[in-house]
């Protein structure tokens, strides 16, 4: 079974609720407000957990928690041929690999 407290939370300040609001970027439909913090994010934390619970329960596919899964270090992107010439240039100017510039600037 899957831990939810393992789950990507994040609480931030709702101005239009006026309280703070605990999100869940592997359960992007759900949401738990409150006016403290460790109170949203208590109560979301608890909400994921009868979440997952019912879904196990149902037998359907829970998402792994992203700090679970691995990762490669690689992605493709794709760009126009122009923005293509221009990082080679950029890279070339700075002794770099476009993978090491690209890399630079997405840190």
């Amino acid at each position: 079974m899957v831990d939810f407290k393992h789950y990507t939370y994040r609480v931030t300040w709702s101005e239009e609720d006026s309280e703070y609001v605990a999100l869940c970027a592997e359960f992007p439909s759900l949401s738990f407000l409150a006016e403290d913090q460790s109170e949203a994010l208590s109560g979301l934390t608890k909400l994921v957990g009868e979440v997952v619970e019912d879904m196990s329960g149902n037998g359907e596919s829970i998402p792994l928690p992203l700090a679970d899964k691995s990762y490669s270090g690689k992605f493709q992107v794709r760009i126009p041929p122009d923005q293509h010439r221009s990082l080679a240039i950029q890279a070339a100017e700075q002794g770099v690999s476009i993978n090491r510039l690209v890399s630079l600037k997405l840190a």
